[in-house]
């Protein structure tokens, strides 16, 4: 499954787009210096029921922000994405779909 097919799911099964859920994770302070992908994990779980795949996608993107690596940019594997940048503001408004 690839980044951004991660955040789509997400999306699906808690009705929040990525930057929403990256807001409350700021409100909840697990993006502060030290956090660790542990309290987003947990977080996801307990509140929305997620699997640690979806909140080690949403990590990436609290921790480091949209851009993914271009190692799985346009190939043909089963991770791979279509850009180097996440889209964060739900699928309705993803340019091209």
């Amino acid at each position: 499954m690839s980044f951004q097919a991660y955040l789509d799911t997400i999306e699906d099964k808690t009705g929040l787009t990525p930057r929403e859920l990256v807001a409350i994770a700021h409100e909840k302070g697990l993006d502060a210096p030290g956090a660790k992908a542990g309290g987003v994990v947990a977080w996801l779980a307990e509140d929305y029921g997620l699997g640690r795949g979806h909140a080690m996608a949403l990590w990436h993107v609290i921790s480091k922000g949209p851009q993914i690596s271009t190692k799985h940019v346009s190939t043909d594997g089963v991770h791979r994405d279509e850009t180097d940048t996440l889209w964060l503001d739900g699928r309705a408004t993803k340019p091209g779909s």
